[in-house]
């Protein structure tokens, strides 16, 4: 499902969307009201979801939408220099997001990728997140120790390095690895994190003070 106040983008998205033979659009709606009451009834898998839209916004359904059983996977769309709570929405529940000049390949990707369960940060994105709200996030949690102790000094590297936006092959570069030894830190970091995917694992090193420093590394 498509959620987007202006009409020509919302029909944009819909037909990329729709082309594809394992995607299908179920509906779409112009604010973030008529999609929750959409999704109560069309029960989606997926929502694309703008943030900034009258009335309700992207922000507020989000929580709605994710804060229920059987909840919908919610990708979120935004221009990203004027959304300062891009961090919130992600807190809110999405599952990802993207900024609105993506190419069509990247929200199909998206789609997919949430749908099967993960979270979706694309890493480029991920680093402009880091970079605007690194200076002013959340205090390093006085817990942080207590959480990382049970990681190893792989793991710990690896949770750094992913919440500083890295993608899979940058990380097995960076670790000199293979992308395979890099998936099974990955698992086993979120697993000790106790979080089900990259977006909660950035979200745990904002809230944990690891990533602080401009670019996401420690300060």
């Amino acid at each position: 499902m498509v959620v987007e106040d202006q009409p020509v983008l919302r029909a944009g998205f819909a037909a990329i969307l729709d082309s594809e033979p394992d995607i299908t659009v179920v509906g779409e709606a112009g604010d973030g009201a008529a999609g929750v009451e959409l999704a109560e009834s069309l029960q989606p898998d997926v929502v694309v979801m703008d943030i900034r839209m009258p009335g309700m916004d992207g922000l507020t359904a989000t929580r709605l939408l994710t804060d229920r059983p059987g909840a919908p996977k919610v990708v979120v769309l935004t221009t990203f220099d004027l959304d300062s709570y891009v961090y919130e929405a992600l807190r809110a529940g999405a599952a990802g997001y993207l900024l609105k000049d993506a190419e069509p390949e990247e929200l199909l990707n998206a789609v997919r990728v949430v749908a099967a369960g993960e979270g979706m940060l694309a890493p480029t994105v991920t680093r402009r997140l880091i970079a605007t709200f690194a200076e002013g996030g959340p205090p390093p949690d006085p817990d942080a120790e207590a959480t990382l102790a049970g990681l190893t000094a792989r793991e710990r590297q690896v949770f750094v390095l992913l919440a500083s936006g890295l993608s899979n092959a940058e990380l097995a570069e960076e670790l000199g690895v293979g992308v395979g030894t890099v998936k099974t830190h990955v698992n086993a970091l979120l697993t000790k994190l106790g979080v089900r995917d990259r977006v909660r694992a950035t979200i745990l090193a904002y809230d944990l003070g690891i990533v602080r420093a401009k670019g996401g590394r420690p300060a």
